[in-house]
């Protein structure tokens, strides 16, 4: 069957809505998804790094709006720190994408490496950390900490990718100071907003593969409501051990990219 130009057989199509669902449920509960979505969508032959990309954020926006609309209702995130921790992730995702075919990937998988090992070290040695929201700061510090944040994380999104959604559970949680479970939903929106940054800028270049991206979104959007229910209803304590699981198979990945 031809779908975006593509001639993709029956059991490829299944595979990628597979893997759209699996991406959504993850990306709800604690972020990663595009650990499944993203090289599913590389493998395709005759698709481009920069065009998987541009589809994996298609797909992706979908999804991460849903769950962020899900939290919204069930949780009440703090938008105070959402909104301009959002708004710097756009523009951030923006330049990132923009550089996204003109920088190597080599240059940041040992930093981020080193920086998902120590996370996951913090988070097993500090059992506590992430049950319940003790803020490191107040008012202005707080807000300017957030938008740093959002526009690195951001950066790193438009620019790359995958663990995006974890990386932002980590400084809501490591950094700033929230429980998992409203870290999660904090990082829903503001995910949704470095895709939407990213998607802008490749829309711009030509390089979704519309039809696909809207079929493997659709996947994205069921997994992303079944995972945010999920995560809304068995708390923080349920968030943390997929976070675990899930920064491992991060350090798992870009420790045999970079091997």
């Amino acid at each position: 069957m031809t779908v975006s130009g593509l001639d993709l057989s029956l059991t490829t199509v299944l595979l990628l809505v597979l893997a759209g669902f699996a991406a959504g449920w993850v990306d709800a509960v604690v972020g990663g998804g595009g650990l499944i979505q993203l090289p599913a969508l590389l493998l395709i032959p005759g698709v481009s790094p920069v065009q998987a990309l541009a589809t994996n954020k298609l797909a992706g926006i979908m999804g991460t709006s849903v769950s962020a609309a899900t939290f919204y209702r069930r949780v009440h995130p703090d938008l105070r720190t959402a909104g301009p921790m959002a708004l710097a992730a756009l523009v951030g995702a923006g330049g990132g994408a923009a550089l996204a075919s003109s920088l190597p990937e080599s240059v940041f998988v040992p930093v981020i490496l080193i920086a998902l090992v120590g996370v996951a070290a913090y988070t097993v040695a500090r059992p506590t950390v992430g049950r319940a929201t003790d803020l490191r700061w107040q008012g202005r510090t707080h807000l300017l900490v957030a938008l740093g944040l959002g526009a690195g994380i951001g950066a790193y999104d438009g620019l790359l990718g995958p663990g995006t959604g974890s990386f932002l559970v980590i400084a809501l949680v490591g950094v700033l100071g929230y429980a998992f479970l409203q870290a999660s939903a904090q990082a829903k929106i503001v995910n949704a907003a470095t895709n939407l940054g990213a998607l802008v800028v490749f829309t711009v270049q030509g390089a979704p593969l519309w039809i696909l991206g809207l079929l493997v979104g659709a996947a994205n959007i069921a997994g992303a409501y079944l995972g945010a229910r999920t995560a809304v209803a068995r708390g923080s304590g349920f968030v943390r051990v997929v976070f675990l699981v899930v920064v491992a198979v991060l350090v798992v990945k870009l420790g045999s990219d970079l091997w």
